[in-house]
């Protein structure tokens, strides 16, 4: 678990190390967004070495407990996201310049990896009050298509292996999810028969964000700054992207705009089309979308049994175990059966 940083000197001394200058001023500020890891900024004062001058950085650790126990335990380590991030950024793609990574548990308690701020706001409920912002969802429509377009395979050998089919993987997995949960769903159960029986013909895989939804991006004066948490990063269908950001739990109340919260769909689906020279179809992401209901409710259990379980003192993880409902609600409505 990491210790207080405003009273630990080895954080200091490991960037004095790493970047050759001399640590004048550190100044840690804890960023309370982000429900499984935890961030810091850190603004900073360095003379010499790479980053000579003025810096502001972002310190992303392990949370005090995982999501997921064992086997199952679910997202990526910090090693491997911040190899992913620096292929990102070396390719273009909008996501925060990854900095330093460090594997030495002494430093802070757990490994951690340091990366440019990003200016902005993340909060999803702040970014869908600002109102509708079409320019806002065709740049992240953009964003991702492009990200779906890169080649970036002989790269990224520490990710998983790819998936023969990403639906009938991730179908398996929610069911092992749900089976290892001590109370019944039957709700859950229903929509692991309906994914079944629907399950459309695999799609080619791509690398996808895994995670991509409004609360994960920056947004600076209205303009995407940049994309944010990997840690769920993998090859999977496409269209499980572009249905997790169109899901309901990422709206943020604003049921009218169906894509993040922050415009129409078709917004969003014609700025990735025009990138990915194809067509969205409406089945597959329908699909798709049940799916991300299922498995929002799964993880929604996981979150809660850090809660329960594993100790982590946290009114947001409690409250995300209720959540259960809302998803229960939605595979209903999107099977026919609300």
């Amino acid at each position: 678990m990491p210790r207080d940083l405003t009273v630990d000197r080895k954080l200091a001394d490991f960037i004095a190390t790493r970047t050759g200058g001399e640590v004048r001023a550190l100044r840690p500020t804890p960023l309370l967004k982000g429900a499984v890891l935890r961030h810091w900024r850190l603004d900073l004062d360095l003379r010499g070495g790479r980053f000579n001058g003025s810096q502001c950085w972002v310190l992303r650790a392990d949370g005090a407990t995982p999501l997921g126990m064992g086997p199952l335990k679910i997202g990526m380590a910090r090693a491997p996201e911040f190899a992913l991030q620096r292929a990102l950024f070396a390719a273009g793609m909008a996501v925060a310049q990854p900095l330093v990574m460090c594997c030495d548990e002494s430093v802070i308690g757990v490994p951690f990896y340091l990366m440019r701020f990003l200016p902005g706001e993340s909060d999803g409920a702040a970014i869908v009050a600002a109102g509708r912002n079409d320019a806002l969802a065709a740049a992240l429509g953009g964003e991702l298509a492009r990200l779906h377009a890169l080649d970036l395979a002989p790269r990224l050998r520490f990710l998983l292996p790819p998936p023969a089919d990403a639906a009938a993987s991730r179908l398996a997995e929610l069911a092992r999810w749900i089976e290892a949960d001590d109370d019944p769903h039957p709700i859950a159960q229903w929509a692991l028969r309906w994914l079944a029986r629907h399950q459309p013909p695999p799609a080619p895989l791509v690398l996808c964000h895994g995670d991509f939804r409004t609360g994960n991006y920056r947004v600076a004066e209205g303009k995407l700054a940049g994309v944010l948490d990997w840690d769920f990063a993998g090859w999977s269908d496409p269209d499980e992207d572009i249905a997790w950001f169109c899901a309901k739990p990422w709206r943020f109340g604003a049921k009218d705009r169906d894509a993040g919260g922050i415009a129409p769909r078709e917004v969003f689906y014609r700025a990735y089309e025009m990138v990915a020279g194809r067509r969205i179809d409406p089945v597959r992401i329908h699909y798709w979308e049940v799916m991300a209901a299922l498995r929002w409710l799964a993880i929604a259990l996981k979150q809660r049994d850090r809660y329960a379980k594993q100790g982590e003192r946290s009114l947001d993880l409690a409250l995300t175990g209720r959540r259960v409902a809302e998803c229960e609600h939605e595979i209903l409505a999107l099977t026919g059966l609300g």
